[in-house]
Parts: structure tokens; sequence; C-alpha cells
């Protein structure tokens, strides 16, 4: 949102006020007492009259500086920014199965579990993108279509966020991911399409396997980035024990690296591995460097004129002038 005045050198008739303010005290000044001295009224407190009639001569100014003002045509608008790059079409395939909750990374030096981490950073990643169409698919045991393919990203980020771990099933579904994640991308034509999937664990569920999707991917044109998170063997997980509270319980956690690289090398994509949530932004960083498209866009301005409510001010201020003048600061001529 931004503010301007359309004609803003009209505001040098605001020099007018102090002027006027010098000619009403030196070349007016007011009828001196007709009376060789004033020492016996010196005792009297002056009235609330004549203590506030400088209220008359302040509602003038500042009405003539409401109406300087008006005529400087106050606007308020809103930049608006028209894409006219055609982007590429990414959709982002983010397991949410029970492994995620492995509390391995780190935010902000506090551990947080691994979808936490990925939040984050993926939420930058979308920040820095411009003018491309963005798509969210998340898995578990199933495949999902979280949002399809936009570049509304605030909506995109907002859904994002709201992103639970388990709400997909527990178990790890990599190849109906990549296949939904097809169908986004068939959606609408590109002259390229990205998949990029994260996940840290082993295909175990879905209808077709990784190989069978990563087949079609390539058939298909689709360049598929593989991101293998968190660390191979033990983990931590913050579980609830009925007597003694929230605990931490070590567990096994596998990742299938091998079919991930597998699947990467096949689409013409590339296999990355993060154990930390550094390693994780300087991943999404490198894609965000490979697939960079150059934005074009047309940036203007609509504004909507403000003028009305200093006029209309202005006036109320001269009516309570006129008012006021002729009644409690009425003076004998």
């Amino acid at each position: 949102m931004m503010f301007r005045l359309a004609d803003p050198w009209l505001a040098l008739l605001l020099i007018i006020i102090p002027a006027a303010f010098y000619w009403r005290k030196h070349r007016c000044p007011r009828p001196t007492l007709a009376v060789s001295e004033t020492d016996s009224a010196g005792a009297i407190a002056p009235s609330f009259r004549i203590r506030t009639r400088w209220v008359v001569p302040a509602l003038s100014a500042t009405a003539f500086a409401l109406l300087v003002l008006g005529l400087c045509r106050p606007q308020w608008g809103e930049k608006k920014i028209e894409t006219i790059t055609e982007g590429i079409n990414i959709v982002l395939a983010v397991d949410l199965s029970g492994s995620m909750a492995a509390i391995d990374f780190k935010l902000k030096k506090e551990m947080v579990n691994r979808l936490e981490a990925v939040k984050s950073v993926v939420s930058e990643f979308i920040a820095g993108r411009d003018g491309d169409r963005i798509g969210l698919v998340v898995f578990g045991t199933n495949a999902y279509t979280q949002v399809p393919l936009t570049r509304d990203y605030n909506t995109l980020t907002f859904i994002l966020d709201r992103l639970k771990i388990g709400a997909a099933g527990d178990t790890t579904a990599i190849g109906d991911a990549i296949g939904i994640s097809l169908k986004r991308l068939k959606d609408v034509e590109s002259k390229s399409n990205v998949i990029i999937l994260l996940t840290d664990g082993v295909s175990n569920a879905g209808e077709i396997t990784p190989a069978d999707a990563a087949g079609i991917a390539a058939e298909r044109g689709v360049k598929i980035y593989t991101i293998g998170a968190g660390s191979a063997g033990k983990a931590p997980f913050l579980v609830n024990h009925p007597l003694l509270g929230q605990q931490y319980v070590y567990q096994q956690v596998d990742m299938d690296e091998e079919a991930l690289k597998a699947i990467a090398d096949k689409t013409g994509g590339l296999y990355f591995k993060a154990e930390n949530t550094e390693a994780l932004k300087r991943i999404y960083e490198t894609i965000d460097a490979m697939e960079k498209t150059e934005a074009k866009a047309n940036v203007y301005a609509v504004y909507n004129d403000l003028y009305p409510w200093p006029v209309l001010l202005a006036l109320l201020l001269l009516l309570a002038r006129i008012a006021l003048e002729n009644t409690v600061y009425l003076e004998a001529p």
C-alpha cells in the first residue's frame, strides 16, 4: 500500500499561514484602551474567553491547511504486479510419514522434528520464486494433492505451515507421491516441469513402485530432484509414556538412498542428502539456482483520491469558526 500527493507543489500555499499571522500581528495592531493607565485592572484574572481566543484563528489556519492538502490531491494506492513470464511448474512432494517426527534437526538453536525444519526451509524456497507455478503434494501411506499448481504463494505457504505428521498415514508411498505429482503437472502446460521429492524413509506402501513412477516421469520429460532428510540409524522421538510422561526414545529409521538416487538419475534430476537444517537450506538454494527463471513483470499502481475528506473536514472547521465567532467569541465593533 502506498500514499502520495498527486500535486505536491501546491503545498507551497501553506506558507500563506505564517505570513498571515505575521501580517496580522505587525500590520493590524489591536486598538488600545483610551485611558492613561491600566494598573487598576492588572489584578483581574483573564476570562476563559480571553484565554482561549486563539481558537478562532487556529480553526481558520487548520481549515486553510486542510484545503491546501485537498488541492494537493492525497491518494492511497496499491502496488500491482502483472507477471508476464511463463515460468515453470514445480511440485513439492513432502513426506508426512511417522518417521518425520524424529527430532534431529535444529531451528533457531532448538531441536525440532524433521517436518518443522522442512516447513521453514521450503517456505524460504517458495518466497524466493517469482512467476513459477508451484503445487504441494503430501504423502504417507497415501498421497494427496494439498495445493494444485498456483502462483498464490501466500496460500501455499499458509497450507504448508499447517501440515501435520501422520495426516496421510504412517508408512511411505513414494511411487504414489510421484504419480500424483505427475497428474498435477499434466494440468498446466509448461516448458519445464520439476518435482522436488523429500522423504526420510523407504517406500513401503502405495499402488505404484518408485521405479515405475520415475519411468513415467522420464517419458514425460519431468525432472525429479530427490532429497533424503535425516541421518540413517537411530533417531530420537518424543513419546508420551503412561507413567513417566514425555520421554525421548531412540528408534531405527531407514532410508532407501539407492532408490532416491535411481529416481533422480532416471529423470535427469539430482539426489541430495540433508542431515541437518543448514544442509537442507543449501540443497533448496542449489535447486533454486538450477531452476531459476528470469521473471518479467509489469509493475503499476492503482490510486484512489482522498481529497474529499480533508476538504469536508475543512468546511466543518470553517462552520465551527463562524459559529464560535458569532457566539462565544463575539466582539464589539
